[in-house]
């Protein structure tokens, strides 16, 4: 490349760099009109940011929310239609989208809906074709079953995000050796266990084969347990069925046998090589969680137990199927709140998969306010949407907050064929603006485990790097990111993640996890007497935090105050 042409590249470079620059921050502006309701200055700041990046379609949708919202259906209805000529295709999110609400007796709306629609089909055939898209049968042809590994190999070959690790994995090779396996499988039900195998092999929480409905009520069925790993014991959390607690299975019982088989080599045989894991910690939190028991409906598990005196049982469990065990597990509330001794607040996140966990903090927060201290709880939080983690960080924050950064795979097959690299592309993180309405000043600690997962790790991140307070517990799952969901033969599908996440300084936590400041297990001896050791952790560091600072402001030695402790 000749000198004058380097120049030119980098001065248009950097008119590129300025012009998304400008546009993200009109899409700033025009989300901060859209949150305080004036809709008319955030839809022409949205258009205005379409203008300035014009490959952003969520720009166009954001200018039509807001038109609608304001009352002009004919803009918002012109502004939807721009949006799909320039490829929006998903009417599905639109139509439910309350927003719109207004729109839907305009004679257009539904015959743009339909024309959504019908190009998405369109172009499903190059990217999620129906062919391959078969429905439920209890043993697939093998042409079928070839057609699912090839689609799922070629997906991820294009799609994963961590391409060193399919290198390091030969993919190719791989794919090879699976060919005859999946020709061998003599069920639709044995067919998905060799696709979770091969899927396994890329250590990606994010990246996971789900079998059809049908092969997990039959040959996946669950028992009304709740099991996990404490202390290097397989231990009974929850029961959920009240005739097994009738039987003697209560919680704080060990499980020492499946079957007859050792329950760490049971696991390790039969459970473990079809987990999708980004860390030994996850890897282990899935393998003897609810997967532990898991098998054919129609066969009872024999299960080996151990109660706190030493004295072992043999139980024949009944498994059920996932409906059926749904209606019984005991599951959070997605915000649960209490006060603590010394008037900490206690709360705990344990889904973001609506907004109703950030409806509920904004609705106590007037509760939480007076509070001495916060204690947020994100253990039992396997995400959701990172912006309802987002929305309860903005009340505790005094500055914008970064994001988490990232990165995706940016494939060019001119590129290849020159023989040039393929760089990844690289997001910039975005920042979140505070909370204009309410801010927590006081202490703020964090706990979680390898529980807290995807959004959930995204909250934790943020909270991180943020420096607003300590986090106790254990290391995250260690797993975010987007996955792509593609549809497979027999009424399953997959899902494979295409975006790194990262610290917003570049530092990773994906395959390691988020690391707490003090690091606290849970105890066999917590789960039989109803404790918790890592709240009483957190309880402890806000205890001396107080101290050293009551001691602070009298003027006294720090050594002094921990002397008279």
């Amino acid at each position: 490349m000749t000198r004058c042409a380097l120049a030119t590249l980098t001065a248009l470079t950097l008119v590129m760099s300025c012009t998304v620059a400008r546009g993200q921050d009109s899409a700033h502006q025009a989300r901060k009109a859209y949150d305080d309701r004036h809709y008319a200055t955030a839809a022409a700041l949205y258009v205005q940011a379409f203008e300035q990046n014009p490959a952003d379609l969520e720009l166009l949708y954001g200018a039509a929310c807001a038109y609608a919202l304001e009352g002009d259906r004919p803009a918002a209805l012109a502004t939807l239609t721009l949006a799909f000529q320039h490829g929006y295709v998903n009417a599905d999110v639109i139509e439910h989208d309350t927003d719109f609400a207004s729109l839907q007796t305009e004679p257009r709306w539904l015959t743009l809906l339909a024309q959504m629609r019908a190009r998405a089909a369109f172009d499903a055939r190059l990217w999620d074709s129906p062919a391959l898209a078969t429905g439920y049968r209890a043993n697939l042809s093998d042409d079928e079953k070839i057609a699912g590994l090839s689609k799922f190999w070629s997906e991820v070959k294009y799609n994963f995000v961590y391409v060193e690790q399919l290198k390091k994995l030969d993919w190719d090779a791989l794919y090879l050796a699976y060919l005859p396996k999946v020709r061998a499988s003599t069920s639709t039900a044995q067919y998905y266990r060799v696709l979770d195998e091969l899927c396994a092999l890329l250590q990606d929480g994010h990246t996971k084969v789900v079998a059809p409905d049908a092969v997990r009520d039959k040959a996946r069925a669950r028992v009304p347990l709740r099991t996990g790993m404490i202390e290097g014991h397989v231990m009974v959390q929850e029961v959920f069925e009240p005739g097994l607690r009738a039987h003697g299975v209560l919680p704080g019982m060990e499980i020492t046998a499946v079957d007859g088989v050792p329950v760490r080599t049971y696991a390790a045989r039969m459970v473990t090589p079809t987990i999708s894991a980004s860390t030994a910690q996850d890897r282990a939190y899935r393998s003897y969680g609810y997967a532990l028991l898991e098998g054919e409906r129609s066969v009872p598990v024999n299960v080996t137990f151990k109660d706190a005196r030493g004295k072992t049982s043999v139980q024949a469990l009944q498994r059920m199927a996932w409906d059926d065990w749904d209606k019984l597990a005991v599951r959070p509330e997605p915000f649960l709140m209490r006060t603590l001794t010394g008037g900490v607040a206690y709360v705990a996140l344990n889904s973001f998969g609506s907004a109703q966990a950030a409806d509920a903090f904004m609705a106590a927060f007037d509760q939480i306010a007076p509070s001495s201290a916060l204690i947020i709880d994100l253990r039992d939080n396997s995400g959701g949407s990172s912006n309802v983690g987002y929305r309860i960080l903005a009340t505790l924050a005094d500055r914008p907050f970064a994001k988490s950064g990232w990165s995706t795979r940016h494939y060019k097959p001119s590129y290849r064929a020159w023989g040039t690299a393929l760089p990844n592309f690289d997001g910039d993180p975005e920042t979140v603006p505070v909370d204009p309405l309410r801010r927590y000043t006081k202490p703020v600690l964090l706990l979680t485990a390898a529980g807290t997962f995807s959004a959930a790790e995204d909250f934790a991140l943020a909270f991180d790097a943020m420096g607003r307070g300590r986090i106790v517990g254990e290391p995250t799952g260690g797993s975010s990111g987007q996955p792509l969901t593609i549809a497979l033969p027999g009424g399953g599908h997959a899902r494979i993640c295409t975006k790194q996440d990262r610290y917003p300084d570049g530092r990773l936590f994906v395959g390691i996890g988020v690391q707490p400041n003090l690091l606290v297990h849970p105890r066999v001896a917590d789960l039989r007497r109803g404790s918790d050791s890592v709240l009483q952790a957190a309880l402890a560091q806000l205890h001396t935090a107080s101290n050293r600072s009551d001691a602070q402001r009298r003027g006294a030695p720090q050594s002094a105050s921990k002397g008279a402790q």
